[in-house]
């Protein structure tokens, strides 16, 4: 006949670290995997102004983004209060957009070139004058696709 013994008091099995390795990596993959870059630093001030009918945008690589407002704090001692226009990581005057535009279009394939929409990123305080200079430039440039960028609410709020 077979002997029964009782169960330890509470004795746990050491904990396997084979597999510690695998978990780290995994983890690794993922956040290389979910992490997104930031392609330009801002450096102006971007307040958008708010719209209650707005669309999102399908392909964010067919669009060319042209900031607009009055220099973050860090840059107003050197280029003032203004309002200036950034394009990529630089401020640019306005007669700078239109080869920007045609920069961009070198960058992208032949057939996509149609597709290219240029977004305008325009802080809400922003003068209208500086945004018709950019349509201007961006009518020379046969750049015909325009979105204004907005964030999602009241349009009533604009006007406080």
């Amino acid at each position: 006949m077979a002997k029964f013994t009782k169960k330890k008091s509470g004795d746990l099995p050491a904990i396997s670290t084979a597999s510690l390795p695998d978990i780290v990596f995994m983890l690794l993959f993922f956040f290389m995997v979910a992490t997104t870059m930031r392609e330009t630093t801002l450096m102006v001030e971007n307040r958008l102004p708010k719209a209650d009918q707005v669309e999102k945008l399908d392909k964010k690589d067919l669009v060319m983004y042209i900031y607009a407002g009055k220099p973050s704090e860090r840059y107003q001692q050197k280029y003032g209060t203004e309002g200036r226009i950034q394009l990529n990581d630089k401020f640019a005057s306005v007669s700078e957009v239109q080869s920007f535009i045609y920069a961009e279009r070198e960058t992208k394939r032949e057939e996509l070139i149609p597709y290219l929409t240029t977004a305008l990123k325009v802080d809400k305080e922003t003068n209208m004058g500086l945004v018709s200079d950019i349509k201007q430039e961006l009518r020379k440039a046969e750049a015909l696709k325009i979105n204004y960028t907005t964030v999602q609410g009241d349009a009533l709020e604009n006007q406080q």
